[in-house]
């Protein structure tokens, strides 16, 4: 059966329609596996989730999610109600009748997906039994102190045998195509294929499990192989047996030919759901209102040493998991080290105050953090209050008809007040470097490391740091934003990772028109080099750390702080606009389309008689052109000197008018995970910053010494 015209991304301004021909799925089943189905335990929960309403606006009803069985989970965030389908009635009656516990539902997130829910502990009497079949059928045995393993063996048991009992149900018509995410519903692939069930399989791993424990922090590797090893058998099982096996980021597949020894068939980039705003400068309004209330936040926690222009400061973030080099925590205190002496060695009058957000062990807030709250509060007040009086002073004063005597507006008691409010802000230690109090506070990594490098909030320093070791939360007395507000507030995210095989961070940065620092080891950023022709130009910066020196990237990565600081109030309202415009690249009504395709692989190789698919690029995407409104030479788009004003920004700049131009640029398709037309083989060994390596040396020389002329030098910070 030829497959027919699919959905067509239309709504996406200016991206290709998609020409790939649809499934039949009134005569399909589609069901995704996942550990993390209504259990949030990492980042694929946010995908599945966010993932779910494009996937039911396309299946509707036949379209339904896999996991594990939580009470607390069930009870919270599932609606309980009857399949619609007789045939999943009657498998599940099957096992249920034969002491499993089996629960069908409505996954309260938007779109409404049927959920399957199965109960590990009810199942468990079997894990000797299963121990012996997983043995029989692939030669794997786990341990019996690995409860993980052992319950994503039961896990996988569980929905082999509902899917026999299903295809028994169905025979030859629905079909049924599976899709399993991560090592932990890998079991249910492997067993599924060897008893040879009838079914479309589709394996997606979001990071190679040996990636994870190599690259983790602190890992003791080889005396955690006996908890390694079977995990990894079990992930390498399961990519080879899947008709079809995707990841989710060129850098990962990179990973996984090497690790697991098969070449993913495709790349399926992690999405978000993008909500536009129907005015174009209501996503800078919100900068604007969130920006004012970190700043209120600032004007407490540097009580006494606020001795900076606040409309001339800058908030950069790094935010995630606490992986001190993973997530590239280490080179960015050392970034910030460098950036610090250049603005100071060049007087500038900009301040970076830089917000680590990162959950660490804390036993409480900090005092002095919650004292200069207070402190800010107290001056508000005192403020208000002598307000009040001066204003009502002043307008009797008008309606006699006099024009007030100022020294009289005033009295002593106001001016008591006044002296007292500021007395009160007379601070003889520095601004706490964080804002709780660790428990470990002398092993700390980010801490120690702001030790060595000296930056501890002093007067003369041009960089001052915040570490909150806690998420946030509008609740919280220091902070009081969620995350969302206090990105939308920032200037730049800094995420310079060593190992991301995605990266939500800076998509969300993205998606929020913030710009943001990436690498070209994570797969957001390889992701974006392969579809923006200059990154740096739309707000993202790709540090290139997988072929250079970590002096060098860390040298890099201060350049683009450094070029990010000299920009003028306009030069970033128009970067964001452009930010913003990317948000089309990652919404999952574009990337949805590499999902389809990988079903579509998978049918045409399980059922080769009834599907077939032409072997054509089906995986076409594009690349964003350079903006319209930025020159081609490469030296007329970056500074050539520190000191810049408004005034000499282009007027001629017009926000829809370039937009409307990108449109009408993107004319350059390409097959992802092919090269790009005319590009070397060394697909990742070129970042923006590296084909404009000439600019990039001489705007260097520039920072160092501004009487330089055309000497060749290196950066020397």
């Amino acid at each position: 059966m030829r497959l027919s015209r699919s959905l067509s991304i239309t709504s996406l301004s200016g991206l290709p329609l998609w020409e790939e021909e649809s499934l039949p799925v009134q005569d399909l089943l589609l069901f995704e596996v996942s550990w993390e189905v209504t259990n949030k335990v990492g980042g694929i929960y946010t995908v599945i989730q966010t993932k779910a309403k494009i996937t039911v606006d396309e299946w509707g009803e036949n379209y339904i999610m896999m996991g594990p069985y939580y009470e607390h989970n069930f009870k919270t965030q599932v609606e309980k109600c009857e399949p619609p389908n007789q045939a999943i009635k009657a498998a599940m009656d099957s096992l249920n009748n034969n002491g499993c516990q089996v629960h069908f539902g409505r996954w309260l997130i938007e779109g409404s997906p049927y959920v399957i829910l199965f109960d590990i502990g009810a199942a468990a009497w079997n894990l000797d039994r299963w121990k012996g079949d997983l043995w029989n059928a692939c030669s794997i045995g786990l341990p019996y102190h690995d409860r993980e393993a052992n319950d994503s063996l039961i896990f996988g048991s569980l929905v082999a045998w509902f899917f026999k009992e299903l295809t028994d149900q169905l025979q030859d018509k629905p079909n049924v195509i599976a899709h399993f995410h991560e090592w932990q519903a890998g079991t249910g692939l492997v067993l599924s294929r060897s008893r040879k069930i009838p079914l479309a399989t589709v394996f997606t791993t979001h990071a190679t499990l040996l990636g994870r424990y190599l690259c983790a922090g602190n890992a003791d590797f080889y005396n955690n192989l006996d908890k390694i090893y079977h995990r990894y058998c079990l992930e390498r099982a399961a990519v080879h047996c899947a008709h079809v096996f995707t990841t989710v980021s060129q850098i990962t597949a990179v990973e996984a030919n090497h690790m697991l020894h098969r070449q993913p068939d495709v790349v399926t980039p992690n999405g978000l759901n993008v909500r536009k705003f129907s005015a174009m400068h209501e996503f800078q309004n919100l900068h604007s209102m969130n920006k004012a209330k970190i700043q209120e936040f600032v004007r407490g926690h540097f009580y006494g040493h606020l001795d900076f222009n606040l409309e001339k400061t800058l908030f950069f973030f790094i935010a995630g998991r606490y992986e001190f080099s993973n997530k590239g925590a280490d080179l960015f205190l050392e970034s910030l080290s460098r950036l610090n002496y250049l603005l100071r060695v060049h007087k500038s009058d900009v301040t970076v105050v830089v917000f680590f957000i990162m959950p660490a062990k804390t036993n409480n807030f900090n005092v002095e953090s919650l004292k200069g709250q207070a402190v800010r509060k107290q001056l508000w007040d005192t403020a208000q209050s002598v307000k009040e009086k001066f204003g009502k002073r002043l307008y009797e004063s008008l309606l006699r008809g006099e024009i007030p005597d100022m020294s009289k507006i005033l009295d002593r008691d106001d001016f008591t007040i006044m002296k007292r409010a500021i007395y009160a802000t007379q601070r003889h230690t520095f601004p706490p470097v964080t804002t709780h109090n660790m428990l470990d506070d002398s092993t700390d990594p980010i801490l120690s490391n702001i030790r060595r490098i000296g930056l501890f909030n002093g007067r003369n320093d041009r960089v001052k740091i915040v570490f909150h070791p806690e998420f946030l939360s509008s609740t919280s007395p220091l902070l009081p934003m969620d995350y969302e507000e206090f990105v939308r507030g920032c200037h730049l995210g800094v995420f310079p990772s060593y190992y991301e095989p995605w990266g939500y961070t800076p998509g969300e940065c993205t998606v929020m028109g913030i710009p943001s620092v990436t690498t070209n080891l994570s797969g957001f950023g390889c992701f974006m080099e392969e579809h923006v022709s200059d990154p740096s130009e739309y707000g993202i910066y790709i540090v290139d750390r997988r072929f250079r020196s970590a002096d060098e990237s860390c040298n890099q990565l201060t350049q683009f702080l450094f070029s990010f600081c000299q920009q003028s109030r306009r030069q970033r309202i128009i970067q964001r606009n452009r930010t913003e415009r990317l948000s089309d690249l990652l919404d999952w009504r574009y990337l949805g389309r590499f999902y389809m395709h990988a079903r579509h692989l998978a049918l045409s190789r399980s059922f080769p008689g009834k599907f077939k698919m032409d072997h054509l690029n089906l995986t076409q995407g594009f690349r964003y052109p350079r903006p319209a409104s930025v020159p081609p030479s490469p030296s007329a788009s970056l500074h050539s000197t520190p000191h810049h004003s408004d005034e000499e920004d282009d007027d001629t700049y017009d926000e829809e008018e370039e937009a409307e131009k990108d449109r009408q640029n993107i004319k350059a398709p390409f097959t992802l995970g092919a090269e790009p037309e005319g590009k070397s083989k060394q697909l990742y060994r070129s970042s923006p910053i590296d084909s404009q390596r000439g600019r990039t040396t001489n705007l260097s020389e520039r920072l160092v010494n501004p009487s330089f002329k055309n000497n060749k030098a290196t950066l020397l910070l």
